[in-house]
């Protein structure tokens, strides 16, 4: 978390910052360690300060600020960042403040408990070395049926595993990976190999409908309670989750057998033997 409906959500919450002009740039004081910013913190601020927001893009995982410049400002939240608009869930895990001269939303944050989220500034030729197709895979909601199975059929890996790939497909994580295949009924560690073309064709619908689905109800908050919109609100999709973190209960689309968990790529997998059965 966050995967790409939680991203796409935060991208969407601070939109209307597109068109404003960027104030000040401040990192407020904290005696937690700092997290990754690049170029070095005087640069970013420098190169950062009265440029215009002309828009709020998504590549995988991140968000994207785009420049008046032609720079990139790329917001990686990874486990448990938030781009904000509103008051953060506390101050200490603030990391950036941008502020702007918009007349409703004065501020854009960057909220990171773990530390792990990543800023970076690129200037246009660094964000196609770093982000073109060569190096991360095309958008889970773009690709198509062929081209999914173009990418992953030849795979000797299980096709959980492999759709957590972002060179392969971008924005798919361990959460809607498992929703995913339980959508599609196909179980998690059949070898990509093995699935047979109407197989790839249900992935693919899954995953449009999966992923379109959780947008619309501004993707999950889990029981940690860390992920929030825009407006500081909690998202609801894991209201309408069917496997995730459901180890135990009755299967909500077969109704007999119960969801399991079991351990792939040393992440949690959950699905129901029932729907999703094992390739003899």
């Amino acid at each position: 978390m966050p995967e790409l409906p939680e991203v796409e959500t935060m991208r969407r919450g601070v939109a209307p910052v597109v068109g404003s002009r960027i104030l000040a740039v401040r990192r407020p004081r904290s005696r937690l360690r700092p997290i990754r910013m690049e170029p070095s913190w005087s640069r970013l601020r420098r190169r950062l300060l009265q440029r215009e927001i002309i828009a709020v893009d998504r590549c995988g995982k991140r968000v994207v600020i785009v420049l008046d410049s032609d720079d990139r400002l790329v917001i990686e939240p990874r486990m448990s960042g938030l781009v904000l608009l509103a008051d953060p869930p506390d101050i200490e895990h603030v990391r950036l403040i941008l502020e702007l001269d918009h007349p409703k939303h004065c501020e854009l944050l960057f909220w990171n408990q773990r530390g792990l989220g990543v800023v970076r500034l690129l200037a246009p030729g660094e964000y196609a070395a770093e982000f073109g197709a060569t190096r991360i895979g095309p958008d889970a909601l773009a690709v198509s049926a062929d081209e999914l199975r173009e990418r992953l059929g030849a795979s000797r890996r299980a096709i959980k595993v492999t759709l957590l790939d972002q060179r392969a497909v971008a924005g798919i994580g361990n959460l809607y990976a498992a929703e995913i295949l339980h959508r599609a009924r196909v179980h998690p560690e059949t070898m990509c190999r093995q699935l047979r073309p109407a197989e790839w064709k249900k992935i693919h619908a899954a995953t449009s409908e999966v992923l379109t689905e959780a947008i619309v109800h501004q993707g999950s908050t889990l029981r940690d309670g860390t992920y929030r919109i825009a407006r500081n609100e909690p998202g609801a999709y894991q209201f309408c989750h069917r496997v995730y973190q459901r180890e135990g209960e009755r299967c909500v689309q077969c109704r007999r057998a119960t969801i399991v968990r079991i351990v792939q790529a040393q992440r949690s997998t959950f699905f129901c033997p029932g729907c999703q059965k094992r390739r003899p």
